[in-house]
Parts: structure tokens; C-alpha cells; sequence
């Protein structure tokens, strides 16, 4: 057994964890949650997340749920990978940002668009995220014309933005500008990327009856 367990179901935001474990080329043990079977409401996957949802990884012990929450500590257990900037790094303030634009402002906004909530004028200031428009309009601003969101280097946080971005885009969730099909593309072709989405998108075909 591993000392590094993915939890996961490659229909799910499991797949952004998968290629943050590609990129830290670390071997780890992956398990694949049902959701036809219930294998994350089981009382053995509750221990380890209650919330039953996937993805989830068990580090030696320690357990990390939390999508962005499991791509930062992955970088900090695993520095070697490069993933992000040194601890006492001034661009460890900007790399945090981002990130944590991605797991806050972003995905609110989604999930209100996807239950079709669209806030009032006077409900915005309310709301972490305001409005769609003011997020694409700041995300717009992160990521056009640059390669990366923190200094010279690829890092976490373009990971799982860029994540959120194709996600985003390709099912009509985020709208589709220059900046961010440039940005989002640009990273989805890293080897790591590839490896991941070859490895879910396999047992995505695995999981469809046979005629």
C-alpha cells in the first residue's frame, strides 16, 4: 500500500488532484468511488471525508480534502516538484491569492450560475464573489498576456485555474475569451495534464455498458 491514497471518481473534480499528482510525480494509490454503488456515503469514506464527496488524498496519515486545499499541501509535501514558490518567498503572497481566487470567487460564482441564481445590485456586496462579470473581468486580468499567474514558473495555482477554465468553458459555465482559451491551453498541453486526463478519461470508458 502507498503512503500516498487518492480518493476519486474521474467524473468529478478529482481529475484536478489527478494531474496535481502527476505533476508531483510521486507513486500514490488511487481509489475509484462508485457513484452508482454509494462508495462515498460508505462509513469507511465518511471517516475520512464526512462531507462524502470525492476527491480526498491520506498522506501518511494525514488526510486533505479540499480541492485547492490538497493542491497546495501537495506542493509544500512534495518541493522538489517545483510547484510553488518557496515558503518565505515574497511571491508566495500572489501564488495564495490566486489559488484561493480559484477555490473561492470562482467556483461561487459557477455554482450560482449552475443553480441559476443571479444576485441583485444589492445582494452583490453579500455574496464573496459579487458577480460573474466581476470575476471573468479580474480573471481576465490575471491571466492575459501572461504564462503564468505567480513569476516565471508554472505553480499550483495556474493548475487549477486552468482547470476551472476548461471545465468552465467547455460546458458553457465560463465564457469563452481569448485570454482564457490562450491561458487554459497553454497548460493543459503540460505532459502531466495529458497523463491525467488519459488515465481518467480510460476509466471513464471502462465504467460504460457494453451492448
Amino acid at each position: 500500500m502507498s503512503d500516498l491514497v487518492f480518493y476519486t471518481n474521474p467524473m468529478s473534480r478529482g481529475r484536478i488532484v489527478r494531474w496535481m499528482l502527476e505533476e508531483v510525480g510521486q507513486p500514490y494509490e488511487a481509489r475509484i468511488l462508485r457513484w452508482e454503488t454509494g462508495d462515498a456515503k460508505t462509513a469507511d469514506y465518511l471517516a475520512i471525508n464526512p462531507m462524502g464527496k470525492v476527491p480526498a488524498i491520506v498522506h501518511d496519515g494525514t488526510v486533505v480534502t479540499e480541492c485547492a486545499a490538497i493542491c497546495a499541501y501537495l506542493a509544500d509535501a512534495f518541493p522538489e516538484a517545483g510547484l510553488a514558490p518557496p515558503a518565505h518567498s515574497r511571491l508566495r503572497g500572489p501564488y495564495y491569492r490566486w489559488l484561493f481566487f480559484g477555490a473561492g470567487p470562482i467556483e461561487q460564482a459557477i455554482g450560482a450560475k449552475a443553480v441559476n441564481l443571479e444576485p441583485t445590485p444589492e445582494q452583490r456586496s453579500s455574496l464573496g464573489f459579487g458577480c460573474m462579470e466581476d470575476v471573468l473581468g479580474v480573471l481576465e486580468g490575471a491571466v492575459k498576456d501572461r504564462a503564468y499567474l505567480v513569476g516565471e514558473t508554472f505553480t499550483a495555482a495556474d493548475l487549477y485555474l486552468a482547470s476551472h477554465l476548461s471545465w468552465g468553458m467547455n460546458f458553457g459555465m465560463i465564457e469563452k475569451r481569448p485570454a482564457f482559451e490562450t491561458y487554459a491551453e497553454r497548460h493543459l498541453q503540460r505532459p502531466a495534464a495529458r497523463r491525467a486526463d488519459e488515465i481518467d478519461d480510460a476509466l471513464i470508458h471502462q465504467a460504460q455498458p457494453t451492448a
